[in-house]
């Protein structure tokens, strides 16, 4: 079985999805290869004692340390990818977090380019989102050419006591920049969104927002359960065919050109696993850089109780501060970025706490109110992503973790000072896909980088990585809304040059 594509996409994430709408309207033939499945609209998409504490949607796969210990990696695969179950949570990064930041523990490197350059496809990527917010609470938002498309997903009252109070402390929390449309959202079942699998139910994930959008276009067309196994090249370096497997048989496709979009983690794979004899160190790997420099947040969990507080919220995540984002607060080195979790329940907290009685549990989600820290990890090539046969193997050596405990221990200070005597703090570990990137990064030297600025591999002319294995820095924000933003930067580019070749 063969086919031909003008472009192929693998993956239907946010980058697959995305560069799909931005290339949709040039008529250029393409296909996008999802080697999961649509979520269906079922009851147990709201069904929490399901999803966190059966584990009903993680994958039924194992990963391996580098000593061959096996774990189950909180990583999708569905159409849309992790999206399907993200926060919403779309954030720019920081001006600054394209410049070169001194860490408490290192550098924290430059982009190939600076956030100016970035801007118009930030906002271009807000509108395809439709994401709500609002400017001018936070002093780290970096400069927007356009306002955001909607309005800021309201605060229910007892998170906007919280934020009040945070204000009053000197604090600067503002609205997160959401894709929620909130009564859709709770007129389907009243939970929160993050963690939860949406099926159109009103969340703007890479599904239904960027690939709706590219599937209007008769050129566009989405294969599902077609996972691919191996990329081939040609003499003259370019990847001449994308092999797959659907429905247990072997299949091809040749392209003229070829995005891959699996996932920071996927797609490391993938080009490893495609050596040949003229790649014996896989493609696009000239640099020995694929797989190296994976990043995942350092982030916590930290929840705040009083016994005079009443959380009476259903969806709670809708504000975060980044007082601490660029600075300590006290002129020292920068920790990170504190938002709101969605709302914790008794039920959720089961999932990790199996032995306590859920009628505790339950008391406990009534009087606390959840957060979530996330601090930059920095690059480092010893953190990588390889391959042993069948196997992934994942090495990841945390970076900057002084700095995230700095944070934490900051959060629990203000929220005490605010009135909630007790905090608690629980670190996510890797089988928890904390904005994993890094692996495939874009640079200017060959020498250095897999991929060029526009993420291109520097080795084959016809093969584009745009997934969140191209960020050269993990910063400390969410990273959906910078994957697509560069994406649709891409998209222009391929439509400008490869496309009118």
């Amino acid at each position: 079985m063969s086919q031909t594509a003008d472009i192929v996409i693998i993956g239907s994430g946010i980058g697959g999805s995305t560069i799909a709408a931005g290339l949709a309207a040039t008529g250029a033939k393409i296909l996008i290869l999802e080697a999961g499945d649509h979520i269906a609209d079922l009851p147990v998409n709201r069904d929490q004692r399901a999803i966190f504490q059966q584990g009903h949607f993680r994958p039924k796969e194992t990963w391996y340390e580098v000593d061959g210990t096996g774990f189950n990696p909180g990583n999708y695969y569905y159409v849309g990818g992790n999206s399907k179950f993200y926060g919403a949570v779309l954030t720019r990064y920081r001006k600054e977090d394209f410049g070169v930041l001194q860490h408490q523990e290192g550098v924290s490197p430059a982009w190939p380019f600076p956030y100016e350059e970035l801007e118009s496809w930030y906002s271009r990527a807000e509108q395809l989102y439709q994401v709500r917010g609002a400017l001018g609470d936070d002093p780290t938002e970096p400069a927007h050419s356009k306002p955001y498309p909607y309005p800021p997903v309201p605060d229910e009252p007892a998170i906007a006591d919280v934020r009040a109070r945070l204000k009053r402390a000197g604090l600067h929390p503002a609205s997160l920049p959401l894709g929620v449309d909130i009564d859709s959202w709770l007129a389907k079942a009243r939970t929160p969104w993050d963690a939860h699998p949406n099926s159109r139910d009103g969340k703007m994930d890479a599904e239904t927002t960027a690939l709706a959008l590219a599937l209007r276009h008769v050129n566009v067309r989405l294969q599902t359960k077609s996972r691919v196994v191996r990329l081939e090249t040609g003499e003259d370096g370019r990847v001449n065919r994308i092999v797959y497997v659907k429905d247990g048989q072997t299949a091809s496709i040749a392209a003229k050109t070829v995005i891959l979009s699996a996932g920071a983690v996927q797609s490391a794979v993938l080009l490893l696993r495609s050596a040949n004899d003229r790649f014996p160190k896989g493609l696009a790997n000239g640099s020995d850089q694929v797989g190296r420099n994976f990043m995942n947040h350092n982030s916590s969990a930290v929840i705040a109780l009083s016994p005079r507080f009443r959380n009476t919220s259903i969806y709670q995540k809708t504000f975060a501060f980044n007082d601490f984002y660029l600075t300590d607060g006290e002129g020292g080195p920068p920790l990170g970025n504190v938002q709101l979790l969605g709302r914790v329940s008794g039920t959720i907290l089961k999932g990790t706490m199996p032995r306590v009685p859920q009628w505790a549990l339950d008391r406990f989600a009534r009087h606390a109110i959840d957060f979530y820290a996330m601090s930059e990890d920095i690059p480092n090539p010893e953190s990588r992503v390889m391959v042993d046969g069948d196997r992934v193997v994942l090495q990841w050596r945390r970076t900057n973790w002084n700095a995230h405990l700095a944070l934490v221990a900051k959060l629990k200070g203000v929220l005490k000072s605010i009135g909630f005597p007790v905090v608690l703090a629980k670190a996510f570990d890797k089988r928890t896909p904390s904005h994993q990137c890094g692996t495939v990064r874009i640079g200017t030297d060959p020498a250095e980088a897999p991929l060029d600025v526009f993420c291109r591999a520097f080795e084959h002319r016809n093969l584009f990585v745009v997934d969140a294995g191209f960020l050269p820095t993990s910063a400390a924000v969410n990273p959906a809304l910078t994957v697509a933003a560069q994406a649709l930067r891409v998209a222009d580019h391929i439509a400008a040059t490869d496309l009118r070749a």
